[in-house]
């Protein structure tokens, strides 16, 4: 019993670990600011990670941009753009050059990082979609153990460990050998041109927005993260919007943002996907719902909105080694493994 409430009130952190009733899935978006979170201090080597704002800055392209008379200060995807549509063909593969070399270089650190969280906290039926062309969240995906049963994975603008085989159109890590073909998985392309992406156009990304919008209609929770809903971005915007449906369709589902916005900035954007008063802001990962109900969002957001019960939580510890984490997970497993049975 918790002091001050009746037993048949609670909804205990041992009812939470037990609780895997929920089947629809918890869908995650990553935006740039996402991979900042995880190494805010830089990668293992202390590269930092870039956002759209300081992304020229970071990369030092400013000396290069400034040699073809190109303000090096504009917005990164707004110049990328503009050479797309000038035909400017060797500087576009001058700066994917640059970009991949850098892109390609970031490694995890060694530590628990926020995408070693996002990933052991959700379910098979989840999953993360990311903008974000860096390997850093599919290198936490790979060094989880497989045993805990990982959410699904969507690049949406490609990714430097993501492959493709464009004749079996089969997805996988990058030289990784095509299940059917036995070919190697080529690297999905980097650097759309905002102006003109046209995700149906390239059979990898298709794949990629297809299962977004097919976890999107179905799922009950929609979290936000470190991806500000640019107004350059608006056809991804769209697409999701569709997905999702309109407000007075999702009256019972929340959405998450785990962002710098305002909660004002926050409702203005993403006016869309918000009903009423049904979505909640942060600035810090570990007080979203993620990190506070690892793999049981769904079900403790039902406890506590539509069973009226004071939530206790299950926040996984920080601090430690990897293998602590695991430890402390695994816990969680044996629930997952009855249900499924």
């Amino acid at each position: 019993m918790i002091d001050g409430f009746d037993d048949d009130l609670v909804y205990s952190r041992k009812q939470e670990v037990a609780d895997v009733s929920m089947s629809r899935p918890h869908v995650v978006i990553l935006g740039a600011g996402a991979s900042r979170a995880t190494c805010p201090k830089g990668d293992k080597n202390g590269r930092p990670l870039p956002v759209m704002a300081d992304f020229s800055s970071l990369l030092d392209l400013a000396p290069l941009l400034q040699s073809w008379g190109i303000d090096p200060n504009r917005n990164f995807e707004d110049t990328y753009s503009d050479l797309y549509e000038a035909g400017e063909t060797a500087k576009l593969r001058e700066l994917n050059e640059r970009v991949e070399t850098y892109f390609g270089a970031l490694e995890l650190p060694d530590h628990p990082t926020v995408y070693d969280y996002l990933v052991l906290s959700l379910r098979e039926t989840d999953l993360i979609a990311t903008f974000n062309w860096d390997p850093l969240l599919l290198q936490a995906y790979r060094r989880q153990p497989n045993y805990f049963r990982r959410p699904k994975l969507a690049f949406l603008h490609g990714n430097m460990l993501a492959g493709y085989c464009p004749k079996d159109e089969v997805m996988g890590w990058a030289g990784a050998t095509c299940s059917r073909c036995g070919k190697p998985l080529g690297r999905t392309p980097l650097l759309y041109p905002v102006r003109h992406k046209n995700y149906a156009a390239d059979g990898s990304i298709s794949i990629q927005w297809n299962l977004l919008k097919h976890e999107m209609s179905r799922a009950f929770m929609f979290t936000i993260f470190g991806y500000g809903g640019p107004k350059t971005d608006q056809e991804a915007i769209d697409a999701m919007s569709e997905a999702w449906g309109s407000p007075s369709q999702r009256v019972l589902e929340e959405t998450d943002f785990i962002t710098l916005q305002s909660k004002e900035e926050v409702r203005e954007v993403w006016r869309r996907f918000i009903h009423s008063h049904h979505f909640d802001v942060t600035d810090d990962f570990f007080e979203s719902w993620l990190a506070k109900h690892p793999r049981r969002t769904g079900e403790a957001y039902e406890a506590q909105y539509m069973e009226a019960k004071f939530v206790e939580g299950n926040p996984p510890p920080r601090g430690g080694s990897l293998e602590d984490l695991w430890v402390w997970f695994d816990e969680l497993l044996p629930a997952e493994a009855a249900y499924r049975r």
